[in-house]
């Protein structure tokens, strides 16, 4: 497998060097530079296959001979060791569940394939792998619980001060060993530039082996077409064959990761991209101009960002056409007020009680089936977290049906620990030289 920068086609690198370096120099992102099609009979037989096999199929198909298959399979095998069920709400509607994993959010598919690539291509003697991440709210639970006693690694999560749930902030700073965790005094997108510029600098590059453990790094990305291949596997079983997906969208990888599945050959009618009132891409495929905005703070924390890093992989995708890329995707934004309408309505019409990032998810289903009567397709709205991390958000009728996990009430029971800076560079890289 090659991968170039989306700033330069001509570049050419292997998945290792992608994994280690996360962003290439030229500040793009990598992108395959062949997208294989799955084979036809895989995915007219996909449903005879379980979800391991199936993440195998896919893996293999684009990595080819990055990782040998008895290898791949096994690190397929520890990483993804919990279910993603599509489980039926009405006729046509359906939620697919993708906070079955440690850190109760779809994050832990990207984040625990990742951490067991990077394992996998570590040798013994080399320098300290430093996992630089931005989280706006489940990313660094994941990453935390993913790369939580890997040898040779050293993980710093950035989060906003008081814009993550205290169930969040606790799965990222209650877990020491190689795991540090620092509060920053401004928004998502504060963060994530921070990262950014620390990947950018010269000096922090020669000192420190630094990689990311955001949706930017191209290893996060393919374990997320897994999860799309099985829910159409789940729902072919069921006899439906037009599927639509509709995507809570903040930083664009998951809905990135569905439109790769889709390039590989996953038969979607539709995808939509829902937002919160960070409308960055609704805006742009309504009016055709792109611009970023400073991030607002919602009820769907995990949805705030201003400027999606992986909007430039889906344009990619689509070779700049916008035209074509919006046959495919819609989108869709939304306020706190009508997620919260969102949120009452899934449980008094389908008796299931949904974060608010699956509400939105669910609003677009909704929007989208007002806009388009004629079309039946089975539609799948996403869930991406597990209720029980945003209590304040719920009426208390509603928050009283949430079952609380065991890992939850454990966490409660741990200190906090977590450095503060600025959002300025200068103290975030003096932090890191620090070590």
């Amino acid at each position: 497998m090659k991968l170039y920068s989306t700033n330069n086609k001509d570049l050419r690198v292997s998945f290792k060097e992608a994994v280690f370096n996360s962003m290439p120099q030229d500040k793009g992102l990598y992108m395959p530079v062949e997208i294989p099609q799955l084979d036809t009979e895989f995915i007219q037989n996909i449903e005879q296959y379980s979800l391991p096999e199936i993440a195998y199929k896919v893996a293999s198909t684009l990595l080819k001979e990055e990782i040998p298959a008895e290898d791949l399979k096994a690190l397929i095998n520890d990483a993804i060791n919990f279910d993603a069920p599509a489980v039926q709400l009405d006729g046509k509607t359906f939620v697919l569940e993708l906070f079955h994993g440690p850190s109760l959010a779809f994050k832990d598919f990207g984040a625990r394939f990742m951490s067991r690539v990077m394992s996998y291509f570590l040798k013994d003697g080399e320098q300290l792998l430093d996992v630089l991440v931005a989280t706006s709210g489940d990313t660094g639970g994941a990453v935390a619980l993913g790369f939580l006693g890997v040898p040779n690694t050293r993980v710093t999560i950035l989060y906003p001060e008081g814009k993550v749930s205290p169930i969040q902030e606790l799965q990222l700073t209650t877990n020491g060993e190689n795991i540090r965790a620092i509060e920053v005094k401004g928004t998502f997108d504060d963060c994530q530039a921070l990262v950014k510029q620390a990947f950018a600098d010269d000096e922090l590059n020669a000192k420190f082996r630094l990689t990311s453990a955001n949706s930017i790094n191209i290893s996060r990305l393919i374990p997320q077409t897994f999860y799309y291949f099985n829910t159409y596997a789940q729902l072919k079983k069921q006899g439906f064959k037009d599927v639509i997906f509709s995507v809570p969208s903040g930083n664009f990888g998951n809905i990135g990761a569905g439109l790769l599945a889709y390039k590989l050959g996953l038969p979607v009618k539709q995808f939509i991209a829902a937002t919160n009132v960070n409308d960055t891409v609704p805006r742009f495929l309504e009016s055709g101009i792109y611009e970023t905005r400073p991030s607002t703070q919602t009820y769907s924390n995990a949805m705030d960002v201003g400027a999606p890093s992986n909007w430039v992989r889906i344009m990619d995708l689509f070779d700049q056409d916008v035209e074509a890329l919006k046959k495919v995707v819609t989108s869709y934004r939304f306020t706190d007020d009508e997620t919260l309408e969102g949120i009452k309505e899934i449980d008094s019409k389908l008796h299931y009680v949904a974060c608010p990032h699956t509400a939105i998810a669910y609003l677009a289903i909704e929007k989208y089936r007002n806009e388009n009567p004629a079309d039946s397709s089975a539609a799948v709205f996403l869930s991406t977290a597990h209720a029980c991390k945003f209590p304040d958000i719920f009426p208390s009728e509603i928050a009283a049906k949430i079952e609380i996990p065991a890992q939850v009430k454990t966490l409660e029971s741990k200190p906090k620990h977590a450095d503060q800076l600025d959002v300025g560079f200068e103290g975030f890289k003096e932090y890191l030289l620090k070590g």
